[in-house]
């Protein structure tokens, strides 16, 4: 009889320790739900300003590949006309 009555304890402190843990989770899950995050940064804000340090970024590389790397004025990266030129080697005809 001794050994029914230890499992039937034992049985008890296990679904004790069961309805612990799920109060526990359910105030955790309740106190997150309850939290507002307020961001310092909108998101709007971040994707421009993705958008703004890429074109930044793109720049710089073509100015260093056309000034340091290829020998030439870095602003003249920057123009039109070298553009047209380097679009006019690459699609001529052989």
């Amino acid at each position: 009889m001794m050994a029914k009555e230890i499992s039937r304890d034992e049985a008890q402190t296990r679904e004790q320790i069961k309805n612990q843990k799920r109060e526990k989770k359910a105030k955790r899950e309740s106190s997150a739900s309850k939290r507002i995050r307020i961001r310092l940064i909108p998101i709007w804000l971040r994707v421009l300003l993705v958008i703004v340090f890429t074109a930044v970024s793109l720049a710089a590389g073509v100015m260093v590949g056309y000034g340091v790397i290829g020998d030439g004025n870095p602003k003249d990266a920057l123009k039109k006309s070298t553009w047209t030129h380097i679009v006019d080697i690459v699609t001529e005809k052989k």
